[in-house]
This record gives structure tokens, sequence and C-alpha cells, in this order.
């Protein structure tokens, strides 16, 4: 036997060494200047509450422990036994040591809910820029071995395999394992989804229109329950979209090309929304739970408040993302445009306190046919790049103009101009200047989104020329014709 071995103790001795010596050491303080058992059953109290923050609930009890056996020992007469003589010294050493478990039960339960939320933060992050990259592959590539590559990169796989069950082929990224690729045919064959936990292997069948249409198997996917639902469903939408090119010409391929992405972006929204409420869920039990320390308190409202922000952003991605169908028509109703836009800018007024707002607009009521919902969406964007694109602390200018026949908001800011050719192509899809790309990060589909809202209301987006506004930054002008007005266009859809 090897005697220079060390000595391993377990991971909750080793947490609980700090709190230990710490007990020890305010004993032997409050022993020696002979200190009454309430000061020195706070400083312990401290010491639990600090153990608790740091350690784990067995640490943090066996802290509690010591700190109750050396009040009965040292402090509670009889001295230097653990009998006690007084009944009321018996109640107060059975109520120290429930509320110093208590409090380690709290506050473990808060770090457990504080670290699954923050797991389930980052695999929505994780999965958003998997999407953002399936999105961006050329369709003239092989679009299923890229995917692969992607799926791999972005969530640090060992090994993802790809099958085709209409073609029999595999696509693979990292080590290429028969018995992986044999797992994965198997599950496409029989239609049923398998993990195996010991290797962090998921093998989940893709389906379209209620069939099979192959299977994917992940290697080294650990941790990830909630997310590989929606990996498996960005699996399917990527080989239903390679289908789609293999069967159509190029031109036909570029218009399925859009459908899939609308896929690809409603399949996220619906798979987030289970997540993000059980977030929901677990920081409101964390609310409820008394009493909590204010860093808890503080975790907990973090949690829900970002989780609300992702909500709402997933509600709009499902709103947006139906925009390009056809049939999507506007619920037309009359709607106070001046009120609309009113409301929005008191809203990012709070939401936005570095930036300072300013809104003109005549007194008279202006009444528009507009859906309400995706008006908002319109406003919202111009809002949104005007606090983007613009320096902390500077003005974002709204106006609001009414004429006989039409409203008009402006929208502007004192940021960059929009120069040259870029001029000419922001509304189109997916298009970002060279100046918007270096300043922040975006997808180019927000100002696309708000013109062809305009267009279905039978009105018009246009950036405004700075030779004539004669101010400094990008302004976007927003026409709708008043209701019971002539101009307005008659069917319109998005």
């Amino acid at each position: 036997m090897d005697k220079s071995r060390s000595v391993r103790f377990p991971a909750f001795i080793l947490s609980a060494i700090p709190g230990l010596a710490a007990i020890c050491l305010i004993t032997y303080v409050c022993f020696e200047f002979h200190l009454n058992l309430t000061i020195t059953g706070f400083l312990y109290l401290i010491i639990v509450v600090l153990q608790s923050l740091r350690g784990n609930f067995v640490s943090s009890a066996l802290v509690a422990l010591l700190t109750v056996g050396c009040l009965d020992f040292f402090f509670t007469p009889r001295l230097f036994s653990f009998e006690v003589s007084s009944p009321l010294d018996i109640l107060a050493l059975n109520a120290y040591l429930i509320t110093g478990l208590v409090i380690t039960r709290l506050t473990t339960k808060a770090h457990r809910e504080t670290a699954i939320s923050n797991n389930q933060r980052r695999q929505v992050d994780l999965l958003y820029e998997l999407a953002s990259r399936l999105l961006a592959l050329d369709p003239d590539c092989n679009l299923l071995e890229e995917s692969a590559v992607q799926f791999r990169d972005v969530f640090g796989l060992e090994t993802v395999c790809l099958f085709d069950a209409l073609n029999g082929e595999f696509y693979y990224a990292g080590n290429t394992e028969s018995s992986l690729s044999e797992a994965t045919k198997l599950t496409s064959e029989q239609g049923l989804d398998t993990d195996e936990g010991t290797n962090g292997t998921a093998l989940r069948c893709l389906r379209a229109t209620g069939k099979v249409i192959g299977a994917v198997g992940f290697k080294g996917l650990r941790g990830s329950e909630l997310t590989i639902g929606p990996l498996a469903a960005l699996a399917a939408a990527m080989l239903e979209r390679t289908r789609a090119f293999q069967k159509a010409s190029h031109s036909a391929a570029a218009a399925q090309t859009e459908l899939f992405r609308g896929a690809v972006l409603d399949a996220l929204a619906h798979e987030f929304k289970t997540p993000l409420a059980t977030i929901l869920t677990a920081a409101g039990g964390l609310r409820e739970t008394h009493p909590l320390l204010q860093q808890q308190s503080e975790l907990a409202e973090l949690i829900e408040a970002e989780a609300s922000r992702l909500s709402g952003l997933t509600s709009q991605v499902l709103r947006t993302g139906r925009l390009n169908h056809s049939d999507i028509k506007p619920r037309l109703e009359r709607t106070d445009i001046s009120g609309l836009v009113t409301n929005m800018v008191d809203q990012y007024s709070r939401k936005c306190c570095d930036r300072r707002f300013h809104l003109t607009k005549e007194a008279a009521p202006a009444e528009v046919m507009a859906d309400g919902d995706l008006l908002e969406l319109a406003v919202k964007q111009l809002l949104d790049n005007a606090c983007k694109y613009s320096p902390v602390g500077s003005e974002v200018r709204v106006r609001i103009e009414l004429s006989p026949e039409q409203a008009t908001v402006r929208v502007g800011n004192t940021g960059k101009a929009i120069r040259g050719i870029e001029r000419t192509r922001i509304f189109e899809r997916f298009y970002r200047g060279t100046e918007a790309r270096n300043q922040t990060p975006g997808s180019g589909l927000g100002l696309y989104f708000a013109h062809q809202i305009l267009c279905a209301h039978g009105g018009s987006m246009e950036l405004e020329d700075d030779s004539i506004t004669s101010e400094t930054g990008a302004s976007f002008r927003l026409v709708l014709p008043l209701a019971g007005s002539e101009s307005r266009l008659p069917n319109s859809n998005v």
C-alpha cells in the first residue's frame, strides 16, 4: 500500500471546516470574556447564516448542531455538561436549532433553484444561437451535414448523427460510431425515443405531418432535458428544409426556405414556453417563502423579471413569425393612433431610462383602421431602433401630425445617419448596414416586418431624407390613412 497516498475527506466536511473553525473561535472568545448566552447565540447565528450561503445543507446542518452543542456545554447551566437545568434554556436551545436548520434549508433551496434557473437560461441562449446559425446556412451546401456540425459546436457534444429515413443516409459530426448510427436508425424504424443517462446519449424521432421522417442521435448531451425537444424540432425542420430544396428548383426552394424559417421560429417559441413557465413558477415560489434574505429576494426578483421579458419576446416571435403567410390579414378596427403611440412612448421612457423621450402631438383625436397588436409591433420596432442606435443620454424624438386624410408618426434619434446604398436596402429582409452590424447585434427582421405591417394597412413607412429634416441621426416616417378616408387600400393583407 502506498503510504504517501493522501486521505480524502467528504466534500461536505471540507465545506464545513471554515464554519466549524469560526464556531470554535467565537466559543473561545465569548467564554474567555464571559459574554452571556444572548450575545453568544447571536454571533453563532451569524456564522450559521454565512455557512448556509456558501455551503450545502449537510455542512450547514453540521455547523448548526455544533453551535447548539457549544451553547449547551459552555454557556448553559450546568456548565461543562450537556445537562440543562432550566426548561426555558431547553426551549431556547431547541428553538435555536430549529431556526438554524430552517435557515439552512431555505438558503440551500434558493441556491438550488437559482442554479436550475441559470442553467435553463443558458440552454435558451444556446438554442437561440443554434437557431441563428442554422438559419444562416447556405441552402446550396450540404445542409444536414453542416447542421450536425452546428449542433455539435454550439452544445459541445461528442457526436451528432442525423438519419434521413427517405434516403437511408447518415450525416455525422464528431466521432463516427457505428453503435450510435445503428441506434439512430433503430429509433427511426421503431418510432420510439430513448435516453441513455450513463453516457449522455439521447435519441429522438424526427416527425413531419405525423410521420417519422428520420431520427437524430446526440452523445454527450447532459443536463439538457428541457432542450432535447427543441433540438429535435430544429433537426426535423432542417431535414424538411433539405428535402424541399431537393424536390424543387432553385427559385421554388428559395420560397420554401422562408416557410421553414418561420417553422423554426414557431417551434422554438412554443418550446420556450414550457421552461419559461417553470422558471416563473419557481421564482414565484421562492418569493412566497418567508423570511428571505435580501440577497435571496433580489435573486428571485431578477429571475422573475428576466423570465417575464423572455416570455414577452417569445410571444412577439410567434406573432411576427406569422406575418409572411399570405392568408393572415390584419384584424382592422378603429384605433386611436395618438393614444397608442403615447402609451408606447411612456413604456419606453420607463424602460430606457438612459434616453430622453420628447413627444409632440396634436390635441385632436386620430382614429385609423388598424390591427392594434400589429401596429404596436411596428411602432415598437422604430422606438427600439431609435434607442439602440443612439448614444446614451441622447434624445429620441416622436412627433404625431394630422392632416384631413392621414396620420403621420415620425420617430428619430441623434445617432449616426444612414448613408448611401444602405438607405435603399434598409427595409429588405435580413439586411443590416455595416454600422448597425458593428454597433449592436440583431437579425435584420425588425424594419422588414414593420414595413410589411404598414403596407398591409394601406399605409407606408419611409426613411426620411436627412437633408430635409435638418437633424442628425435617422428619422423614420410612418403614414396611415385616417378612418373613413378614401386613401385606405381595400383588402390589405400581410
